[in-house]
């Protein structure tokens, strides 16, 4: 029995699913994040060590898996892919190995390849593309120091900075203050600094306040509904060009992230804006999650003898 393997390394966590000969899902366990832009390298290395223990437990050994296929936030730096094939290596895997951006693989699940887009918005956020010509593209997914706006950390930055300027008087009193108070304790503009500035305090810390744009605005909170249609406008800022890059005006549309998936304000005035620009573009609900797409895509790389080129 041999397996193909599929890595869905986001920048908070990384899923792992397994497949069989037969392309039976035979396996999922989590781990955490594998993306050495955001994340410590012995943070990383940790993660990857305790992937493919997993691994090695899961299929008996580590020989026994063919192919392996991550999908990894971060390989934009192209010094990414080789520390995480290098790592990969190290610990033991010498099978076929595919390391591409987690936006494809999130594509490949939620398309099963086909032509069409997936737009992400979790964490960071993306957009991906591919046409019946096999053309492919993307737009945003830089990073959070200069990109991924409508993303989860874009959104908990947002927050809190209408948090500090409600309470110096830049901006309006909002129901954002004391949801900050009471769900994490940043009862005053110090507390907000001291936490945001803090060394345990990162990317993931600051994307998960996210979840609460929606509380707010429930509440009918103005400042939280400007976030929430900010949002909006900088996701359909990444889809409506790639969709005219790529000819897919009236393609379809893949949703996935927790700010898409979980936030239906950001959705609807998403689905709202979108709609008014490319009104032939059609939002589909993803066949697979992005780890399934990944094995998928280990699968189908054996299946068609593909030689492995993610770690050269």
């Amino acid at each position: 029995m041999w397996y193909a393997v599929g890595l869905d390394g986001g920048g908070t966590k990384t899923a792992v699913t397994v497949l069989d000969e037969s392309g039976r899902t035979v396996h999922k366990f989590e781990a955490d994040g594998i993306n050495y832009n955001g994340r410590k390298a012995e943070d990383v290395e940790k993660s990857l060590g305790s992937i493919m223990a997993g691994l090695a437990s899961a299929c008996g050994s580590l020989e026994a898996i063919r192919q392996i296929a991550v999908g990894a936030a971060g390989v934009s730096n192209p010094a990414v892919p080789e520390r995480l094939a290098a790592v990969i290596r190290g610990l033991g895997y010498s099978g076929g190995l595919r390391i591409v951006g987690d936006h494809e693989t999130a594509f490949y699940g939620a398309l099963e390849g086909s032509e069409g887009m997936i737009l992400i918005a979790g964490t960071g956020s993306v957009c991906f593309g591919q046409n019946a010509k096999g053309q492919s593209g993307r737009t945003g997914g830089f990073g959070h120091l200069i990109d991924d706006g409508g993303s989860g950390y874009s959104i908990g930055r947002d927050l809190l900075a209408a948090a500090v300027r409600a309470s110096d008087g830049r901006g309006p009193a909002t129901a954002i203050t004391a949801l900050l108070a009471e769900r994490h304790g940043l009862t005053t503009a110090q507390k907000i600094v001291g936490f945001v500035y803090s060394p345990t305090t990162g990317k993931k810390e600051i994307a998960a306040l996210a979840s609460l744009l929606s509380e707010a605005c429930a509440q009918e909170d103005q400042t939280a509904l400007e976030i929430a249609n900010r949002s909006a406008v900088s996701l359909v800022e990444l889809a409506v060009p790639l969709a005219h890059r790529l000819g897919l005006e009236q393609g379809t549309l893949a949703m996935a992230g927790s700010v898409l998936l979980k936030n239906s304000y950001v959705r609807l005035a998403f689905e709202t804006q979108l709609q008014a620009i490319l009104p032939s573009l059609r939002s589909a609900p993803a066949k697979l999650d992005a780890a399934a797409g990944a094995a998928l895509l280990a699968w189908n790389l054996l299946q068609k003898e593909e030689s492995p080129s993610g770690d050269k």
